[in-house]
């Protein structure tokens, strides 16, 4: 289990007026992005379940949480503490510390010593509470006034819009999905040392940046539970399937999150090592994170070590997403006499096909192909790229039964 045997020492800052001027300025400070979290807790509500949701809010992330206990607050605050060492997030100031209960304030020592963050509390108090005194007298801390930490700013310039999102509220189509439904089951773990997927000539689809961006924005803040999270995005840039992202453990991360290693037993490419895109890193990170916080152990990448129950499907999670493999053609309009023809209506259901383009002897795998209509994926290999440039057929892509006729 991790565990930062020198903390830094907590920071405990005196208003006591309780001067909006200060709590602007704390709130100004929150930038995650940077490194910086600010909390301001519910009011009226002193369980340690609330102030782990409103850590985790902060963050970005959906709350409250599904799958556990309700009134356990455990998983939200060993989720809090992989995600905070996911982002890269160095300090944290919570507001209205004068209302901590005691079950609120050992939970966050115990987030500080799993992640060695710099804590600060801001006490709208002349005099902080007496167990807050006893408790801080048996670690490291310092006092300060709100005017020394939290001065007076200039009153900023409005903020600026949030960047625009093209693709916001869409339904994305990915060529990667296609082949993310399979009917075999993963093998047993594998310790090897795989070649990348360039040296196995496999190339992925390549998302357009601004579809990149959104897919990234979408699954950044669908779920605190990041092994989901993790799984769909690497579903998206590996175009691998639920066989192979199941055979992914802890220990198939490389260095920094920068390639994530899938096994194969043989049916399809083999395996391999992917690049991780940068937008994707936090969250295998934090799925990472999450098993070692839990149980120190190297367990299955995209299962939850926190024992989660009646959690979506991964093709469901998508769906929530409003992400989905490309689907059937629409009909063609029928232009009549009377009127403009009905627009044609969006399927009820999004159809997951099941694809064998990715095997290696997909002629003799088992498994058919159940494309229900939907577009086959794009050509993976440098071969079939090449070909496909050239408005080439390759002969060994697509339907099986028409492979014999080119």
């Amino acid at each position: 289990m991790l565990d930062c045997p020198n903390p830094p020492p907590v920071t405990v800052i005196i208003d006591p007026h309780d001067d909006v001027v200060h709590t602007r300025a704390a709130l100004a400070s929150h930038a995650p992005h940077h490194g910086r979290l600010t909390v301001h807790p519910t009011p009226g509500v002193d369980a340690a379940l609330a102030l782990a949701y409103d850590i985790l809010a902060a963050l970005g992330k959906p709350v409250p949480l599904t799958g556990y206990r309700p009134a356990d607050p455990a998983p939200a605050w060993s989720l809090a503490a992989a995600w905070i060492l996911a982002t890269s997030i160095t300090h944290l100031t919570l507001l209205r510390a004068h209302l901590l209960t005691p079950h609120r304030f050992k939970d966050l020592l115990t987030l500080r010593r799993r992640t060695g963050i710099r804590l600060t509390l801001v006490c709208h108090r002349r005099k902080m509470r007496p167990f807050l005194e006893r408790e801080l007298r048996q670690v490291e801390h310092h006092i300060a006034e709100a005017s020394a930490l939290l001065p007076e700013t200039e009153s900023a310039p409005l903020s600026p819009l949030p960047a625009a999102r093209p693709l916001a509220n869409r339904w994305i189509s990915l060529p990667a999905l296609t082949t993310l439904k399979a009917f075999d089951e993963a093998t047993g773990p594998c310790h090897c040392a795989a070649p990348t997927a360039t040296d196995r000539d496999f190339f992925p689809p390549v998302m357009p940046p601004v579809t990149e961006a959104e897919v990234a924005w979408r699954l950044h803040r669908a779920s605190a539970h990041p092994h989901l999270a993790a799984q769909l995005a690497t579903a998206t840039f590996t175009a691998a399937s639920t066989t192979q992202l199941n055979t992914a453990h802890a220990r198939d991360l490389g260095p920094d999150t920068s390639t994530i290693t899938l096994h194969d037993h043989g049916l399809r490419q083999g395996c391999m090592t992917h690049p991780v895109p940068d937008w994707a890193r936090p969250l295998l990170r934090a799925a990472a994170l999450a098993w070692s916080i839990e149980t120190g152990t190297d367990g299955p990448l995209f299962s939850d070590p926190l024992g989660s129950a009646g959690l979506p499907s991964l093709t469901d999670f998508a769906e929530s997403c409003k992400l989905r493999p490309p689907q059937p053609p629409r009909p063609k309009r029928r232009r009549t006499k009377r009127g403009p023809a009905p627009r044609p209506k969006e399927p009820a259901n999004t159809l997951w096909p099941v694809c064998a383009a990715h095997y290696r002897l997909s002629w003799a795998s088992e498994m058919p192909d159940l494309m229900q209509g939907c577009p086959h994926p794009p050509p993976h290999t440098q071969k079939t790229i090449d070909r496909r440039k050239r408005g080439w057929l390759p002969p060994d892509y697509g339907l099986r039964e028409l492979q014999g006729l080119r």
